[in-house]
């Protein structure tokens, strides 16, 4: 009978929920769902000083918007906890102090000066930073002095010298390390506190995780788990170190690339499910042209087969596409709930509104649908129905203003306009095809002057829906204030 898969998040609570982070969680989750294992959720807060409870929420918040349940692990309980690392302390000393006895660790009483010197020193002749192994046979003479000065020791792994560590990996295929390049490394801290290569073993190891999918720059910490898995008698799991994610310019992934923590682009007003889209395809390619993809959809064509080794680019401009396809599809609802914070953000809605405002709102938000990716760009593309203060875009923009037609159309327009009984998009737009046919106009030479007096833009959304939400005072008004500026005259 095959072992249940069994995969784990175990992000450290330092800081707000990085995008990395999310992708792992998201591809540990995406395989678990494939072959119908679970997903456990540890927290690693053993970095006393920058470990926070508000972090550990800022985490366990994100996911839940993200869709990423887990099915054992902090809040929710199971059979191996406790679920965080500084509970589990008790379990980590029996497992020390077995190494200790079987003399496959020992205690080390070197200062942080001592290895900082031989850091210095290896480095000059061009090798290797390593622990040379000073403390490796003290004698008891040596260790009773060390105490005396009142020296806390550390514990560290006696490294087995002159082996080949053989890391089979998922997405990388067979890696391999030499052991005499490692040097003896610290499991326990002068404070009693394990080092996370050390507790991350025991704990996947006691939780029955089957596979660790985790970021490559764990690929170098991999062969010292492996050591202590083997040292401590532990079945290894199968490893798989995802590529880095790097921005347009092949760099690090850093703020200048856009926001690096899942709370801003959800404060951004990106949807959940464009964002799971966009960080399952970084590192990740589907066995077809597909680029849009339903929760179950991608969970059926997951396969880390198709991981790429290759650093994924954080491209901007392909979240924002993928995004709006979602944004797209939003509910009327919505959309218009998805726009709710930035109007209020903006001062252009209040936190109690008259059900006729709410309305017009709701109007001035649909216009924006088509031409937003994300929540926050709404408020933008609508800022012109809160104002009648504008400006010309550019000088091109005002001299359409100057034509010789343009004092007939508006004319005829106002005259038109002012005869509607009801104004709405239909009604509007047959004024328009009146105002062309009686001028014998092509379109240009009525839509570009209406809508550059109306906004001061060449472009924007469709005429016909503007002005029955401006209404015929405030349609008139921003005309005639616009020609006034381009000295036109319509008398």
């Amino acid at each position: 009978m095959e072992k249940e898969v069994r995969v784990r998040f175990a992000p450290s609570p330092t800081g707000p929920f990085h995008i990395g982070g999310a992708r792992s969680a998201l591809f540990n989750w995406l395989y678990a769902r494939k072959m119908g294992g679970k997903l456990i959720l540890r927290i690693e807060d053993t970095d006393l000083e920058r470990s926070s409870k508000e972090s550990e929420e800022n985490i366990k918040a994100a996911l839940k918007w993200l869709g990423i349940m887990w099915d054992e692990g902090i809040d929710v309980g199971g059979p191996y906890g406790p679920y965080k690392q500084t509970e589990r302390l008790d379990l980590y000393r029996k497992y020390t102090d077995q190494l200790l006895a079987d003399g496959k660790a020992y205690y080390c009483y070197c200062t942080d000066e001592e290895l900082e010197a031989e850091r210095q020193e290896l480095m000059a002749h061009s090798q290797m930073p390593r622990y040379m192994g000073k403390c490796r046979h003290l004698t008891q003479e040596q260790i009773e002095a060390y105490q005396k000065e009142g020296r806390k020791p550390t514990v560290r792994f006696r490294v087995p010298a002159g082996e080949q560590i053989v890391v089979h990996d998922l997405v990388r295929g067979d890696v391999v390390f030499e052991s005499d390049g490692i040097g003896d490394f610290v499991i326990v801290k002068s404070d009693g506190i394990p080092t996370y290569n050390y507790a991350v073993v025991i704990d996947d190891a006691l939780m029955q995780i089957t596979h660790v999918i985790r970021a490559e720059e764990h690929l170098s910490n991999t062969p010292r788990q492996c050591l202590l898995y083997d040292a401590l008698g532990f079945e290894k799991p199968v490893f798989g170190h995802i590529s880095l994610i790097l921005g347009k310019d092949r760099s690090k992934m850093s703020k200048r690339h856009g926001a690096t923590a899942v709370e801003q682009y959800k404060k951004l007003g990106y949807t959940s499910a464009g964002l799971v889209n966009f960080l399952a395809l970084l590192g990740w390619s589907p066995n077809s042209e597909q680029e849009i993809f339903t929760t179950e959809e991608l969970i059926n064509a997951f396969s880390m087969d198709h991981v790429a080794k290759n650093p994924a680019v954080f491209d901007l401009d392909k979240l924002n596409w993928i995004n709006q396809q979602y944004v797209r599809k939003l509910s009327d609802e919505d959309f218009f709930a998805l726009a709710i914070p930035h109007l209020q953000a903006a001062g252009f809605m209040a936190a109690e509104e008259t059900e006729e405002r709410v309305a017009w709102l709701k109007k001035v938000v649909l216009t924006s649908r088509a031409h937003v990716s994300y929540g926050a760009q709404i408020a933008e593309f609508v800022a012109m129905y809160f104002t009648d203060e504008f400006t010309f875009e550019n000088k091109e923009a005002e001299a359409v203003l100057c034509e010789e037609t343009v004092p007939q159309v508006m004319k005829m327009l106002e005259e038109e306009l002012e005869k509607l009984e009801v104004l709405d998009a239909l009604t509007v737009k047959a004024v328009f095809k009146r105002v062309q046919k009686a001028l014998k106009l092509n379109g240009k030479q009525v839509f570009m002057p209406i809508r550059i007096a109306l906004t001061g833009n060449q472009h924007g959304p469709e005429l016909a829906e503007m002005i029955p939400l401006f209404g015929l005072e405030r349609t008139f008004k921003r005309i005639n204030a616009s020609l006034k500026k381009a000295g036109v005259s319509i008398e």
